[in-house]
């Protein structure tokens, strides 16, 4: 069973804390189940989209996967705000996690696939 979203947000947001990153929920989605999106803004004004993995893994039912959007580039605010915008349009009920920290870090560990 996988942990819900407002739970795994409100822990990652934790995690980004301890860790010296700002990090504020700019969109709150379905508080169960909802899709959850980590924009990871970097000093330069850039930033690096990650979203969930696609479904179909062993361990999907149980732990949160991501993968970088965009082919993991460092763009501009305004490009990854329009994809987000686009992914609202799909969903209404995304997450939307915005993540300030100087070196670009995101936080995901061994929990980011290819």
């Amino acid at each position: 069973m996988r942990l819900k979203s407002e739970l795994w947000v409100k822990a990652y947001l934790r995690r980004c804390a301890v860790n010296g990153a700002m990090a504020v929920v700019a969109r709150r989605g379905d508080a169960d189940a909802g899709a959850i999106f980590i924009k990871v803004m970097r000093r330069d004004g850039g930033s690096t989209l990650f979203a969930p993995a696609p479904a179909g893994r062993d361990d999907a039912d149980f732990d949160r996967r991501w993968t970088a959007r965009l082919g993991g580039a460092v763009l501009a605010s305004d490009a990854v705000d329009a994809n987000l915008a686009r992914e609202i349009s799909f969903d209404a009920d995304i997450w939307i996690v915005d993540v300030e920290d100087i070196e670009g870090r995101h936080f995901l560990g061994d929990d980011l696939v290819a």
